[in-house]
């Protein structure tokens, strides 16, 4: 269990955009576990989601028409405007400028070249989530788009990263930050319908991957992929029922 201790430029939080904010807490209450907490009319309902009392990740409402589910991956920083202008001068675009949350932290959504949206946070009061790698938290962040080099031109530009690339049938990239490895990015395989842009894919810690894709699935949830077993451990992409997709890991069964 790894408590809080992010360094600027690691991926701290996570939450859930959703079209029902009861429907999704009552679908992760009941598929992980988590408890959430009341939401607060001044921050337009967002809700903070615990696992045995820690803050592991947040949810709120969609804010703009059209917006489809998701879940937004958010990058500590220092200063979110500043990382703001060095993401235009990389590239990207500003989706929302930085924003002060009360006395949480500030704010930021940018998007990449490629597409993929990823979230700025400055944190003040609210540091990010207070546990990782354990069941059920947050335990990686990856990078699904067509365009890998100029994802790797940009995010070295912007956060500092270090692409580490394993050549293969399908390459894959390891973000590293001072030596540590902090996230993946893959290319978006050919079979993924181009309708479907490049977005930052969110992996949560289960103490069991089977059974947690049998409960996703009777609490109406459909799976992108099944449980596939790999170096790390077994993996299982998912969306739920809202239309959002995550992914889950656990041990390699024995």
């Amino acid at each position: 269990m790894a408590e809080n201790g992010i360094a600027p430029g690691t991926p701290s939080w996570v939450d859930l955009s959703s079209p029902d904010v009861d429907a999704s807490v009552q679908f992760y209450g009941a598929l992980f576990g988590w408890t959430a907490d009341e939401g607060s009319p001044e921050f337009g309902g967002y809700r903070m989601l615990r696992s045995n009392g820690k803050m592991v990740a947040g949810v709120g409402p969609i804010m703009n028409p059209g917006q489809p589910p998701v879940w937004n991956t958010y990058v500590s920083v220092d200063d979110a405007a500043a990382t703001s202008e060095k993401a235009k001068q990389a590239g990207g675009q500003v989706l929302m400028e930085s924003m002060q949350i009360g006395d949480s932290g500030s704010m930021a959504m940018l998007q990449d070249p490629t597409g993929a949206v990823v979230g700025l946070w400055q944190p003040n009061q609210h540091k990010g989530a207070e546990v990782f790698n354990t069941p059920v938290s947050l335990t990686w962040n990856e990078l699904s788009t067509r365009d890998p080099e100029a994802a790797k031109r940009f995010y070295s530009a912007v956060f500092g990263w270090d692409p580490h690339t394993h050549e293969g049938e399908q390459p894959y990239t390891e973000w590293h930050l001072n030596g540590k490895s902090i996230g993946g990015m893959m290319k978006t395989p050919a079979q993924v319908p181009a309708a479907v842009p490049p977005f930052w894919l969110s992996y949560f810690t289960v103490a069991d991957t089977n059974a947690t894709v049998s409960k996703a699935q009777e609490l109406g949830a459909t799976v992108m992929m099944p449980a596939t077993d790999i170096p790390q451990g077994r993996i299982a992409v998912l969306t739920d029922p809202a239309g959002a997709t995550f992914a889950v890991i656990g041990p390699t069964p024995q």
